[in-house]
């Protein structure tokens, strides 16, 4: 049974999904995808991408120069893709069995301010 992956790593792969992004754009990106509530500083996204790259989930798309300091852009590989596809599903599954039993709860509990 593969081991889930840690919620950014999930929002890396999900920031690749759409197109090539580079560092700075993936630490905005993940920002944005989890609402503020990871902030990734560039040690961990670095080494995030290496062991991303280094498992084929991750591929180095090119790199320019920007300012006089390289600029690397990162894409999603297709098994990168399908590893996202399989995290998805299994949260899926998960998000589905907790609302069934939300609502067999009694009573019904709020999930933000709306009945499950």
């Amino acid at each position: 049974m593969e081991t889930p992956v840690r919620e950014p790593t999930f929002l890396l792969l999900t920031a690749l999904a759409g197109e090539p992004v580079h560092g700075y754009g993936l630490i905005a990106e993940v920002g944005r995808l989890s609402e503020g509530r990871i902030s990734l500083r560039p040690g961990t996204l670095y080494g995030a991408l290496d062991r991303l790259v280094d498992a084929g989930w991750v591929a180095v798309e090119r790199e320019e120069t920007v300012d006089g300091r390289l600029r690397r852009y990162y894409r999603l590989t297709e098994t990168g893709g399908e590893q996202l596809a399989a995290e998805t599903e299994r949260m899926r599954r998960n998000v589905e069995a907790a609302t069934a039993r939300l609502r067999a709860a009694k009573p019904a509990p709020r999930l933000n301010g709306r009945l499950a």
